[in-house]
C-alpha cells in the first residue's frame, strides 16, 4: 500500500511540474515584444556645396593719401567728404602771404647777385680783378636763384591737388588748421572705387586645403582656378557682383597664424567704398560625396556616431569622420560606404545590437531639412 501511495504522489508532482512549465511558456510567449519599426535608407553619393564666411574689410583699388609738401595754415577747403574729384583738381589752399614775402626777398637777392656778376664780368675781361672774384659772385647768384626757386615751389605747394581720380574720404583738417609735411595724419584720402579689394584671412590649414582643392601646378594656376566668391554686406544682403581671389601674401603671420588673401570685386554702382566691412562667403564643392543627415547621428565621447543596419536587421554603431558640413548634412570622410544602410531617425531609442523592423524610405526624403514649425 505504501508503494502505491508513493507512486501516486510522484505522478501527481510530475503533473504539477509539467503544468507549471506549460504556463511559463505561455506567459513568455505572451510577453515577447516584436521588433519596433524604424525608418532606414540606403546611402547615395551627392554633389553638394557648402559655404564658409570670413570677415572682410573693403578698400579701394587705389587709396592715395593727400599730404602737404609745405607748412602753413589752411586758407580754403574746396571739396567735401564723399565728393568725386578728378586728378589735378584743387582740394586745399594754404595761406601764402608769408611765402609771398619770402619770395619777394629771395627775388631781390637774385637781382643783387646778378648785378654783382654783371659788374665783375668786364673787370675780369680787362684783367683788373682776379677771375676768382667773378666765380664767387656767380656761385652767390646760383645760390640766390636756388633759394628763390625753393620759395616759389612752396608757393606752388600751397595749392594742394588730387593725385588721382576718385572719391574724397574723411577731411581731417579744416580752415585755420596749421599743417606740415611731418604730420602723420593725411589731409584726406582719395580712393578709386570702380573696383574694390576685399581682404580676408585663412588659417594655415584652410589655406593648404584651398590650394589642394584647386587644380594647377603652381600657386598662380591654383588661384586662377579658385571659385567665384560672394560678398555679404553689412546689412546681411548678398552683393550683386561676384569676386575673385587675386593673390595672397604667401607668408603665415607668426603672431596670428593666418595668411592674408586679397579678392577683387567690380563696383559699377558705387555701393562699396573704402572702409566698408562685410563677409566673404567662400564656396566648397564636395563632388560625389557620401552625406548623412545630422539628425541621424549622435555624439558619444567626442565622436560622431551613426547606426547602420546589419545582418538579421540588427543595428550597430560606427564612428564617422566628418569632412565638412553643408546645411543639415554631414559630408563623410570615413566610417561609411556607399552600400551601407542607415537608420535615419529615432536613434535615441536604439542600442547597439538591437533588432528593428526596417521601414524603407527614400534617401532624398531622408536628407531633406526638417521644417521649422515655430518662428520667433
Amino acid at each position: 500500500m505504501i508503494n502505491k501511495y508513493i507512486n501516486s504522489v510522484l505522478i501527481f508532482s510530475t503533473f504539477l511540474v509539467l503544468l507549471s512549465c506549460g504556463n511559463n511558456n505561455k506567459n513568455q510567449a505572451a510577453t515577447q515584444v516584436p521588433p519596433a519599426p524604424f525608418p532606414i535608407a540606403k546611402l547615395q553619393s551627392k554633389t553638394v556645396t557648402g559655404y564658409t564666411d570670413y570677415p572682410a574689410t573693403i578698400e579701394g583699388v587705389v587709396n592715395s593719401d593727400v599730404r602737404a609738401k609745405t607748412s602753413g595754415y589752411i586758407e580754403k577747403v574746396y571739396v567735401d567728404e564723399g565728393q568725386k574729384v578728378r586728378k589735378g583738381q584743387v582740394l586745399f589752399k594754404l595761406e601764402t602771404q608769408s611765402l609771398s614775402q619770402d619770395a619777394g626777398a629771395a627775388k631781390a637777392r637774385v637781382n643783387v647777385a646778378q648785378v654783382e656778376v654783371d659788374k665783375l664780368v668786364p673787370l675780369v675781361e680787362k684783367n683788373i680783378i682776379s677771375p676768382v672774384q667773378l666765380e664767387t659772385a656767380k656761385a652767390n647768384l646760383a645760390q640766390a636763384k636756388a633759394n628763390y626757386s625753393s620759395v616759389s615751389a612752396n608757393i606752388g605747394y600751397a595749392t594742394i591737388k588730387s593725385p588721382i581720380d576718385g572719391y574724397v574720404g574723411a577731411i581731417n583738417f579744416r580752415e585755420g588748421a596749421l599743417i606740415s609735411p611731418s604730420d602723420t595724419t593725411p589731409l584726406t584720402t582719395v580712393s578709386e572705387i570702380d573696383q574694390v579689394y576685399a581682404f580676408f584671412s585663412f588659417n594655415e590649414a584652410q589655406y593648404i586645403n584651398h590650394l589642394q582643392r584647386n587644380g594647377g601646378k603652381s600657386k598662380a594656376e591654383r588661384i586662377k582656378n579658385s571659385p567665384d566668391l560672394s560678398l555679404v554686406l553689412a546689412n546681411g544682403k548678398i552683393y550683386s557682383e561676384k569676386g575673385r581671389i587675386q593673390t595672397s601674401t604667401g607668408q603665415i603671420n607668426q603672431s596670428t597664424g593666418t595668411i592674408k588673401i586679397r579678392a577683387a570685386f567690380d563696383n559699377p554702382n558705387e555701393i562699396l567704398t573704402n572702409g566698408n566691412s562685410g563677409k566673404i562667403r567662400f564656396p566648397i564643392e564636395y563632388k560625389d560625396a557620401i552625406v548623412v543627415p545630422q539628425t541621424a547621428t549622435f555624439e558619444q565621447q567626442g565622436n560622431i556616431m551613426i547606426f547602420k543596419l546589419g545582418e538579421n536587421n540588427k543595428v550597430k554603431t560606427t564612428i564617422l569622420k566628418i569632412k565638412g558640413t553643408v546645411n543639415n548634412l554631414y559630408v563623410i570622410e570615413s566610417g561609411l560606404s556607399i552600400n551601407d544602410i542607415i537608420v535615419v531617425s529615432g536613434i535615441g531609442k536604439l542600442k547597439n545590437g538591437m533588432e528593428i523592423l526596417p521601414q524603407e524610405t527614400s534617401f532624398d526624403d531622408a536628407i531633406k531639412p526638417v521644417a521649422t514649425l515655430f518662428k520667433n
